[in-house]
């Protein structure tokens, strides 16, 4: 029987290459700089969305957040939550269920 090679080029969680190698696997990985990095955070998190969109669970969304956590950290934003309270007040939440669909008169 033949092994087979799985091609990759995706961000990973830090721990993945070990988890392999214990699992008795070889695999190949790289360090990428900082711009490569910005942008494999933004597919990893166009990645874990569809995920939860296609298994809305509390795995996938704590897979989403883990990305927004690092995007926060790369690109030096000091307060998530400050922001999102902002919009929050300013604009209001979802919380209310309201689906848009039509504005007139524009």
């Amino acid at each position: 029987m033949t092994a087979t090679n799985k091609k990759y080029n995706k961000l990973v969680r830090d721990r993945i290459p070990e988890i392999i190698k214990d699992k008795g696997k070889k695999c190949k990985f790289r360090i990428v700089d900082r711009e490569e990095y910005r942008q494999k955070l933004v597919e990893k998190l166009v990645e874990e969305t569809n995920e939860f969109v296609n298994d809305p669970c509390i795995e996938e969304l704590a897979d989403i957040q883990e990305v927004v956590d690092n995007l926060q950290k790369e690109f030096g934003w000091k307060s998530l939550k400050a922001v999102a309270e902002f919009k929050r007040v300013t604009r209001g939440s979802f919380q209310d269920k309201i689906v848009l669909e039509e504005v007139s008169g524009e």
